[in-house]
């Protein structure tokens, strides 16, 4: 069996009780994490979550994209302008980037042009989904065009939420690093490493 130590201090500027909410894997030795802050454990066979937290509002994590959106409703006519691009990324690449609309039910249709990557338009969920991709720095992804509905329709109170997915490698926004990783009771030189991967979850953005 092995033994891995890893110690996960609080960057400076974090508020001290980022962890309160947290949820270890039952390999965790708790009392060396209560007194020490040190995540001592012997890994299970196979792939595992060892750690799960929640950071509330109150830390102000910086969200690392943005979505300027505008979409209004007319005469049976819907104006769509979308922009989307990096924020607080500290240089890595935002990829795997994903723009869903759910737009009303009245809507039949919409014809889009985009700056990056495409767009569909289901008629059936009613759902506009724009696939954009990796984000170039110097290349801000646009999404601009119309919807078109029946006359008389009541799309012009609708006020559509955009839900927003992506990836970034690399980062991890809570701030929360792994200072060292220890390895005890092994007969050969095992690979150390750490991979840090930022995912939207639940994002969305009102118009």
């Amino acid at each position: 069996s092995s033994g891995i130590n890893a110690e996960w201090p609080l960057r400076p500027g974090i508020n001290p009780r980022l962890l309160d909410d947290v949820s270890f894997h039952p390999c965790v030795r708790l009392k060396r994490w209560e007194n020490e802050k040190i995540l001592s454990f012997v890994p299970p066979d196979g792939s595992f979550v060892l750690m799960s937290y929640h950071i509330s509002t109150q830390n102000q994590v910086a969200i690392p994209v943005y979505v300027r959106a505008m979409i209004n409703f007319k005469d049976g006519q819907g104006k769509v302008d979308i922009t989307v691009g990096p924020k607080q990324t500290l240089g890595k690449t935002v990829d795997n980037v994903v723009i869903t609309v759910p737009m009303p039910k009245d809507v039949t249709g919409c014809s889009m042009t985009t700056s990056v990557g495409s767009y569909t338009f289901d008629p059936s969920s009613k759902q506009l989904r724009w696939d954009i991709g990796k984000i170039q720095p110097l290349k801000v992804p646009t999404m601009r065009g119309t919807c078109t509905a029946p006359a008389g329709s009541q799309c012009k109170d609708a006020h559509p939420t955009i839900h927003v997915d992506f990836k970034i490698m690399q980062l991890a926004v809570s701030g929360l690093k792994v200072n060292r990783l220890d390895m005890f009771n092994e007969n050969y030189k095992p690979f150390k490493g750490v991979k840090y991967i930022t995912k939207a979850g639940n994002f969305q953005v009102r118009t």
